[in-house]
């Protein structure tokens, strides 16, 4: 579609998601596109598979959108393959990718995990960033003073959905993960659908006053969007946003919409819909379980390079990893404290003791996804709580949830599969190993 839309002349943007896909097909669709001339590319995690062809399709989640925008950035640059002499780098592509920023989440560390990944968006090769659907104005505003706070310097545009009340009723029910619309709201478009127009006019007049204010708030422009949206609906909002855009701070009022007890990275102005530059005191430390604690024992002891046992414990490893004893003590013991689904390449130690290939339905080895809702797993509503968002409440009780914002973690190493993860580390084989630094203990003759 994106080729057929160039052939008219239009430069499109394609929505590129990570469902479906192992690492060779997104390249090679990738490729695809650059062939097409699609540049334009809006890279996002993808909603997890619903149906199937007898059944439910298995989630493939090999590449996460970091992973894919380092792709990018890597094709761009020029992908280089080992070849049978010398290595072999391909034709350089000309993609802009761009990422989505969530920011219409109720807790604290719902909101603070999507702002650690969207640094990480950006320095993963992010150069345009749009927002999540939704109508909350002082989340719109505190999404400029992240930027601000952090020196992105790179373009942040405002999604505009033209919210019907049908969408509108399916969105409050968190059916469109991500996208967040109050019952308040629902109420008003329940009221503007009585009209002659069924509430059309209504409809877009919202989003020329959104247009404003965004501008206002110093967006660098806006996507608009709509089922039934056509081309002079579009040019209708832009034009009445750029009347409404010198009063934009007069026609937020009706964007008052928080979620109840939800939490704003920054405190509220005392006059209007604004936030203050103060932050917001996040001094509360969540209670962690005893196994936790164990896992942080056991690695600064054992698996760190400073740590009393480390020596003796590579030792150990190095000496027994292939013993299939070994292999079995270490998997049942991975699979009892943290559902080790034992693929070798552990990032245990990049989400607070959590395994993100086994409790996490995406594999999101760098921060959650956009659909969590209220705490909970986008795929299991009320029955799991996010992964990331354990991780949070874990490394905040020690003064470390920042470091979610550190390092991206690269994607799983399938060479690794069903192997010792114990010796990958130890062996200095894995991710893990070649961050801290380790090397494979020196043989004797």
């Amino acid at each position: 579609m994106g080729a057929e839309v160039k052939k008219l002349g239009i430069e499109p943007m394609a929505y590129f998601t990570c469902k479906d896909k192992s690492r060779n097909e997104l390249e090679n669709l990738l490729y695809g596109l650059e062939r097409s001339g699609v540049a334009n590319l809006l890279v996002m995690s993808g909603d997890y598979p619903a149906t199937g062809f007898k059944g439910r399709s298995r989630p493939v989640y090999d590449l996460d959108p970091l992973h894919v925008l380092q792709m990018i950035t890597t094709m761009n640059e020029g992908l280089e393959y080992p070849g049978m002499k010398a290595p072999i780098k391909l034709k350089s592509t000309n993609f802009f990718p761009g990422a989505v920023a969530s920011l219409f989440k109720k807790l604290e560390s719902e909101q603070l995990l999507q702002y650690y990944k969207l640094k990480k968006k950006i320095a993963a090769g992010a150069r345009f960033i749009i927002t999540q659907t939704g109508y909350d104005a002082r989340k719109f505003h505190e999404l400029i003073q992240i930027k601000e706070k952090e020196g992105y310097d790179v373009p942040f545009i405002g999604n505009i959905y033209i919210l019907p009340f049908g969408a509108a009723k399916v969105m409050s029910k968190n059916m469109v993960p991500g996208c967040l619309v109050t019952d308040k709201l629902v109420e008003v478009l329940d009221g503007e659908r009585q009209a002659d127009d069924k509430g059309k006019a209504a409809r877009l007049l919202r989003g020329a006053k959104m247009y404003a204010f965004m501008k206002g708030m110093g967006y660098d422009g806006v996507h608009v969007s709509g089922l039934g949206v056509s081309f002079d609906d579009v040019v209708e909002v832009i034009e009445k946003g750029e009347e409404l855009a010198p009063d934009w701070q007069n026609v937020m009022t009706e964007f008052d919409l928080p979620q109840k007890g939800g939490f704003y990275y920054f405190k509220r102005a005392e006059a209007g819909l604004l936030n203050s530059k103060d932050q917001t005191p996040r001094t509360a430390r969540p209670v962690v379980p005893f196994s936790y604690k164990f896992s942080r024992l056991v690695h600064n002891q054992c698996f760190e390079p400073r740590g009393m046992l480390f020596n003796l414990t590579q030792k150990l490893v190095d000496k027994c990893a292939e013993s299939g004893v070994f292999r079995s003590f270490e998997h049942l013991s991975k699979v009892a404290l943290y559902e080790c689904m034992d693929c070798g390449d552990c990032a245990l130690t990049d989400v607070a003791y959590l395994c993100p290939m086994s409790q996490c339905p995406k594999n999101q080895r760098n921060g959650p996804c956009g659909g969590s809702y209220e705490g909970w797993c986008e795929v299991y509503p009320n029955e799991r709580q996010c992964v990331w968002v354990k991780a949070y409440d874990r490394l905040k009780n020690y003064n470390e949830e920042s470091q979610i914002a550190g390092e991206i973690v690269p994607p799983p190493d399938w060479d690794f599969f069903h192997t010792s993860s114990w010796a990958n580390y130890f062996l200095g084989r894995d991710h893990s190993a070649k961050k801290v630094g380790i090397k494979a203990p020196l043989k004797k003759d």
